[in-house]
């Protein structure tokens, strides 16, 4: 059973990370055709509805999806009731978007607005058809189907986006982007997998879902409303370029961060879940999962950080250079997420989703103050106070860790400070390194390679563990 879950878990992660890697290498090719084809006004107006979007889809889940996952002894009802509300709150949450648009609109005194945040909640009625089938491919571990639909979906929307975009759309191209992904997978979800909704709306399937969802849905929101917060603050008190350049800045450290976190969300819960009850077990893969997820995204970040400016002279050109700073900081504080993604996950695998919200509720008082404390210091203040607020959530997400299996703070930084100060030498190392060279590209590929060598040689001498499951993983995709 032992070897055979950690085969489960070993195709997981690949094919989740195969979803990822070949998401994030399409996004990213999209992404900067895009933003060499349109301004930093055009993606920060896109980022001034995100938050609202970003609400919408928490109420539109209402952690059911999870619940579901959970469930040792799921029923057909139990997917069919939360197939029906899934559709019955995508409807009732649409309407409340198409009702405030004209609010938000004036909000930011940007008329446009209410037409793109009414074209972008299409993607709720869209999404709400295709969750539970989503959530019983990850039941099965099946992250394989979810892959292909994933990179299918991406690269299809893209094209459409990048030949609109040539065409004039400007920010419609965005939108259409994000409209096109979700119908083409709604499409190929309700094809690959097999399930139909053939229960009935059963009150106590209602009671279990809502009982354990309801929790992370008052969590979600919460989160989402303070993910956004800065960019709510920046396109109301700084411009819409200076939004989009933060954005851009942003959008980049979560390709690698997010994406990573993405995964492990995916494939720890349904794996963890199916040994919640055995806390040696729990601990021991728990453990290896923060140093494995810290092997890979610590010196990425890091890396991103020492060469952002060539990165993005290069890439998008100097038209988004103000966002050089901003992103070096944000690097610090997304490389944390991942392993605020594991500490969190182990929360609802334990089911205790009410102190995920009490979590929750702690971490985003401590974001209202450093708001307020940050936000006169201009956009750098605002990245800077970001690092800090990681940095303490990563002590308070640890705390109840150490109290259901004993794996608080101090034995996680104890696994993970060899990665760290690996990563870190390694930037060190590139700064110097690319300081002689003037032309950006060169500067770029001789800071990748001496990155990728100096990483990968302490890491050889220091941490052989999380490089030799990294290459088994690799291997046994």
């Amino acid at each position: 059973m032992a070897e055979s879950l950690k085969k489960k878990t070993v195709k997981g992660v690949a094919w989740t990370a195969t979803d990822r890697v070949a998401n994030l290498g399409i996004g990213f090719v999209i992404g900067v055709i895009l933003a060499r084809i349109l301004s930093p006004s055009d993606y920060g107006l896109l980022a001034m509805i995100a938050v609202f979007n970003a609400i919408a889809y928490a109420f539109l889940d209402s952690g059911f999806g999870n619940a579901l996952i959970r469930k040792p002894d799921l029923t057909e009802n139990d997917n069919s009731t939360a197939f029906f509300f899934n559709i019955g709150a995508g409807v009732v949450v649409y309407g409340i978007i198409w009702l405030i648009a004209p609010l938000v609109a004036q909000f930011y005194d940007k008329p446009i607005l209410a037409q793109l945040l009414r074209a972008e909640g299409i993607l709720l009625i869209i999404s709400a058809f295709k969750i539970v089938q989503n959530t019983q491919l990850s039941r099965a571990l099946n992250f394989k189907a979810k892959a292909i639909i994933n990179v299918s979906s991406h690269i299809v929307a893209g094209a459409i986006a990048i030949v609109v975009a040539y065409r004039g759309f400007g920010v419609w191209s965005l939108v259409i982007q994000h409209v096109a992904t979700g119908l083409l997978s709604l499409i190929m979800f309700w094809v690959v997998s097999p399930w139909r909704p053939r229960g009935r709306w059963d009150k106590n399937s209602f009671k279990y879902l809502w009982g354990y969802g309801s929790k992370l849905l008052a969590s979600g929101v919460i989160d989402r409303i303070y993910a956004n917060i800065y960019p709510i603050i920046i396109g109301k008190v700084f411009s819409a370029a200076d939004l989009g350049q933060y954005t851009r800045a942003k959008d980049y450290t979560r390709l690698p961060s997010q994406s990573l976190t993405e995964v492990l969300q995916q494939v720890t819960f349904p794996v963890l879940s199916q040994i919640q009850n055995d806390d040696a077990r729990l601990r021991d893969s728990y453990r290896r999962m923060l140093r494995f997820t810290a092997f890979i995204v610590f010196p990425i970040m890091v890396g991103m950080a020492a060469l952002a400016h060539p990165l993005i002279i290069t890439l998008i050109t100097d038209k988004w250079v103000e966002c050089v700073p901003y992103l070096q900081i944000i690097c610090f504080a997304s490389m944390w997420y991942p392993i605020h993604a594991i500490n969190l996950n182990l929360l609802q695998v334990k089911g205790r989703s009410d102190l995920f919200l009490r979590l929750e509720i702690i971490k985003k008082l401590i974001v209202t103050v450093a708001i307020f404390v940050c936000v006169p210091f201009g956009i750098i203040g605002i990245c800077v106070g970001g690092v800090c607020t990681s940095l303490i959530s990563l002590v308070i997400n640890t705390y109840y860790t150490g109290k259901l299996i004993d794996v608080g703070f101090f034995r996680q930084m104890k696994d993970l400070s060899p990665t760290l100060l690996n990563s870190l030498l390694m930037g060190v190392i590139i700064y110097f390194a690319v300081i002689p060279i003037e032309n950006m590209k060169l500067k770029l590929v001789v800071g990748i390679l001496v990155g990728v060598i100096s990483f990968l040689t302490c890491a050889k001498l220091f941490v052989k563990s999380e490089l030799k499951e990294a290459i088994d993983i690799i291997r046994r995709r």
